[in-house]
């Protein structure tokens, strides 16, 4: 993967199971810091309190969702160049045009496995030299 595997990786999901597997699956890829957190508003904390390459984030969370996460980032000037990745059990076509207007960087429907993890992080990436 030419992707850097050093980059801190933002997991947010309110569902612990979920982020456990996000984790392992991004542990199976290579990265190795991973942080998580439960909700958007909690990540949006984090994220002005530390640099991520990356944010992989659920959808549907409460009290802040995963889309209101994303416009709030694409909002800061600060974080609106954070890729960003959606994940959610809900194939929508109205859900992946609202994220795609609010500026996804990529969107990943459930269930999925590290391939797919892996292929939709990589196109995020286009421009990474392979190592």
């Amino acid at each position: 993967m030419a992707v850097d595997l050093s980059m801190s990786v933002l997991v947010v999901d309110d569902y612990n199971t979920m982020i456990r597997i996000i984790r392992n699956l991004l542990k199976q890829l290579g990265f190795e810091h991973i942080d998580d957190a439960s909700d958007g508003s909690m990540a949006l904390e984090k994220m002005r309190q530390k640099k991520y390459g990356l944010v992989i984030s659920d959808w549907n969370m409460e009290p802040m969702t995963g889309y209101d996460l994303l416009k709030e980032v694409r909002a800061d000037p600060n974080l609106s160049q954070t890729p960003f990745i959606m994940i959610t059990a809900e194939s929508k076509t109205e859900n992946v045009i609202a994220a795609k207007k609010a500026g996804v960087n990529n969107y990943i429907v459930k269930p999925f496995n590290a391939a797919t993890l892996k292929t939709k992080i990589e196109a995020v990436f286009p421009d990474a030299v392979p190592a």
